[in-house]
C-alpha cells in the first residue's frame, strides 16, 4: 500500500495556521490530521468546528478529524458540516451499536470513517468494529500532548491488525524517520506526524524520511 503522511496540525504555529497548511502541502503532505481534544476523554483542550470549518477553507488536503472526546455521537454532524473528510472516533468512547451508528450518517455525508485505540486498549476491542471503518488509527502514545516518546510495544498490535484488517492503519504518536521504519514494516500505511514534521528545518526532506 502507498505510504501516506498525515501531519498534525497541533504541532502547527496556530497564529498562522493558513500558511502552515499551504506549507506541507507545498512539501508534499498526503492528508492533514486534526487533533480534537475535550480536556475530559484526554487531558487537553484544542479545538472544535469552527476552526475545522476555516482549516476547510484554507486547504485541498483531506482533514482528518480526530475526535479524542467524550460522547463524540453529540458532534459527528458539527464536524461533518465543518468539512471534514475523515472523522476518528475512539472505541474507548463508543457502544457498537453506536459506531454502527456513526457509520451510517458518515457513510450517508460520503464522509469516511475511522476508529481509534489507545495503546493500553487490546486489539480484541476493536474487531467487531472492523467491518464498519475505513481506517483504524493505532495511538503510539497516550493522547493528549505532542511531542512524546513512542511506545514500542504497539508494534505487534499493528501487525496483528494487518493480519486481519486490509483497510487503511495509521500510526500516532512519536512518529519519527526512525520510529517510521519500525510502523510501516508492521503494516501500517498513513503515518501521523507532528513535531517531527513541523519543527523540522526542512518539511519536504522530513515528510520524504518517513515515506
Amino acid at each position: 500500500m502507498k505510504i501516506k503522511v498525515a501531519p498534525s496540525i497541533l504541532s502547527a504555529d496556530f497564529s498562522k495556521l493558513g500558511f502552515e497548511l499551504a506549507k506541507i502541502k507545498q512539501a508534499g503532505a498526503d492528508l492533514v490530521h486534526v487533533d480534537v481534544m475535550d480536556g475530559h476523554f484526554v487531558p487537553n483542550i484544542t479545538i472544535g468546528p469552527v476552526v475545522v470549518k476555516f482549516m476547510r477553507r484554507s486547504t485541498t488536503l483531506m482533514l482528518d478529524v480526530h475526535l479524542m472526546i467524550e460522547n463524540p455521537v453529540k458532534y459527528i454532524k458539527a464536524f461533518v458540516d465543518a468539512g471534514s473528510d475523515m472523522i476518528t472516533v475512539h472505541i474507548e468512547t463508543v457502544s457498537l451499536k453506536e459506531l454502527r451508528g456513526i457509520a451510517k450518517t458518515l457513510k450517508k455525508s460520503k464522509v469516511k470513517f475511522g476508529i481509534s485505540l489507545n495503546p493500553a486498549t487490546p486489539l480484541f476491542k476493536i474487531r467487531p468494529a472492523l467491518d464498519l471503518a475505513d481506517l483504524i488509527l493505532i495511538m503510539s502514545v497516550n493522547p493528549g500532548f505532542g511531542g512524546q516518546a513512542f511506545i514500542p510495544q504497539v508494534v505487534d498490535k499493528i501487525k496483528q491488525l494487518r493480519a486481519i484488517f486490509t483497510k487503511d492503519i495509521a500510526v500516532d504518536g512519536g512518529i519519527n524517520n526512525q520510529t517510521a521504519k519500525l510502523v510501516k514494516q508492521a503494516g501500517a500505511n498513513i503515518l501521523v506526524a507532528g513535531s517531527y514534521i513541523f519543527k523540522a528545518k526542512n518539511i519536504k526532506q522530513a515528510i520524504n524520511s518517513l515515506r
